[in-house]
């Protein structure tokens, strides 16, 4: 155990003061500006509610202390300065200069980024912008008609997530995406599309990701057979780092959009990997996306921790898990056009901080992330908030609301988004104050902590800012438990099985494994 962090006084004062925590009910009752004293806002489009957590104001104090003992500020400032806070990988953060303007100072370890950045900005955007207008077509004259996105990770996950949450806003090409390298996903993907009109990016950094790669192949197969291989180059285009590899693949150098190492893959939507989010809803949606992101950018450099988006999100987390022992986190957005929002934050979250080495090499017992889940009401109202509400375990959850619909959905089906909104506050509000009832299977314990953020409308900007208060929040709790939060060593070593298992090199595997694996081979062979 980290006995510097888990021993130090402030540490030792919140364990004790999560002893004797007040009922949310009571902290209402006590303090009639609860509400107000404990929201805080960005602008008036977009601001969160934490009422409804389980704290005092001097448990906050607490917190926030916390927060200054571990350096966040520190730590902060020396990722927006560029310096290699990715220690295991001895490489800058700095995705934050992806959504920077041209009088940002975005350096990395004193090498100013900003001119190469804006460049291939201006590159994606022009290349989208040909497709759009018509003026890129494809082998065979016709227009561009669907773009498929091959990727995986956060070379899927971000640009689905913006992608599906702009639906309102798409006027381009239908973007769709591959990720799974289950042959299911990518037949029945095909099988609907006309290679003529079909343009593909493959968004691999290395252009060496397998699931990626192995897609891609396919695809390539799939339009080579219909259209011969000297249509590859007017139809493939990428997202990715390794020239030699891509023009290997047959994509001109010209057609490559590259991002640098200092952009983790699930920091990567702001950079080449978001060209599916231009071509689907045009570049002045997708700045505006960047804006919104810089909006959050300045705020979270700027703010007293007091009064701080992300610290403040971080904070509450860190208390749920590590002092009151909530396992889990729920992520409900009220919006079907956030469908994607849970899973994105799933790998945001657990990727990022599902860690239990510190930044001194050693093994760490206190809890770091919880497990992310969740699904959009109120679909998830039929499906596991009867545990949310009556389990035995309490799930902290963040709620997540647009006050207004769009004019058109508002139109086609008015007041439909009123109950909506109804329906999340509703959540909430049960989830705080429960109900008593004579049968005890119609009692709700309540006393169920969630956090409400609002927003004015799903707008551009304003997912811009959600994606970046989530991006912020998550870096600050990797800090604070002192993990780094921009490495992924996690995901590699299945990986390196199953080639060995592929390769015929497996020599130590457990009989279990190897026994499946024949049998495997045998249908493979019968087959």
């Amino acid at each position: 155990m980290n006995s510097d962090l888990t021993n130090s006084p402030v540490w030792r004062a919140l364990s004790n003061k999560a002893q004797n925590v007040s009922k949310l009910q009571n902290l209402f009752a006590h303090n009639e500006s609860r509400a107000k004293n404990l929201t805080f806002a960005l602008n008036d489009e977009f601001f969160i509610d934490f009422s409804k957590q389980q704290i005092d104001s001097a448990t906050l104090d607490q917190l926030i202390h916390l927060a200054q003992q571990q350096d966040v500020e520190k730590w902060r400032d020396a990722m927006f300065a560029g310096d290699a806070i990715n220690f295991t990988e001895n490489r800058a953060v700095l995705h934050v200069a992806l959504r920077g303007q041209s009088d940002d100072d975005y350096s990395v370890q004193g090498k100013p980024v900003m001119s190469d950045v804006l460049a291939i900005r201006e590159r994606i955007i022009d290349f989208a912008t040909r497709v759009r207008e018509g003026h890129w077509r494809g082998a065979t004259g016709q227009r561009i008609k669907t773009v498929i996105n091959i990727g995986i990770g956060g070379s899927a996950l971000g640009p689905e997530l913006v992608v599906r949450s702009l639906r309102a806003f798409q006027d381009g090409p239908d973007v769709r995406f591959l990720a799974n390298i289950d042959p299911a996903d990518l037949s029945h993907t095909l099988a609907q599309l006309d290679p003529a009109t079909t343009l593909f990016i493959i968004a691999s950094k290395t252009f060496t990701t397998q699931e990626t790669m192995t897609n891609a192949k396919a695809a390539r197969r799939w339009l080579i057979a219909a259209l011969g291989k000297e249509a590859v180059g007017q139809h493939f285009v990428a997202a990715s780092t390794n020239q030699a590899e891509v023009e290997a693949f047959g994509i001109k150098s010209q057609n490559m959009f590259p991002y640098w190492d200092w952009v983790g893959g699930r920091f990567s939507v702001w950079a080449s990997v978001g060209l599916s989010v231009i071509l689907a809803v045009g570049p002045e949606n997708f700045l505006a996306f960047l804006d919104g992101a810089r909006d959050m950018d300045v705020h979270f450099r700027t703010a007293s921790p007091a009064q701080n988006l992300p610290v403040l999100m971080a904070l509450f987390g860190i208390w749920n898990r590590n002092f009151l022992n909530r396992s889990s986190l729920a992520i409900l957005p009220y919006s079907e056009d956030l469908q994607r929002l849970p899973l994105f934050l799933q790998q945001l979250e657990m990727e990022s901080n599902g860690k239990s080495i510190n930044r001194e090499g050693q093994e760490i017992t206190y809890p770091t992330c919880p497990v992310v889940f969740g699904q959009p009401g109120t679909n998830g109202q039929h499906a596991f908030h009867q545990q949310l509400h009556q389990g035995p375990e309490v799930v902290p959850c963040d709620i997540i609301i647009a006050l207004t619909a769009h004019p058109q959905d508002e139109e086609r089906a008015p007041g439909q988004h009123r109950q909506l909104v109804a329906n999340a506050l509703a959540q909430a509000a049960a989830l705080m104050s429960g109900r008593q009832h004579a049968q005890p299977e119609r009692s709700f314990p309540g006393n169920r902590p969630s956090t409400m953020i609002v927003m004015e409308a799903l707008t551009p900007r304003n997912l811009g800012r959600l994606v970046a208060l989530y991006e912020h929040k998550v870096a600050v709790q990797g800090w604070i438990w002192e993990v780094n939060s921009f490495d992924q060593f996690g995901v590699e070593l299945g990986k390196e099985l199953a080639n060995a298992l592929l390769n015929n090199t497996a020599t130590d595997f457990d009989s279990s494994t190897l026994a499946l694996f024949s049998q495997l081979d045998h249908l493979s062979r019968a087959a």
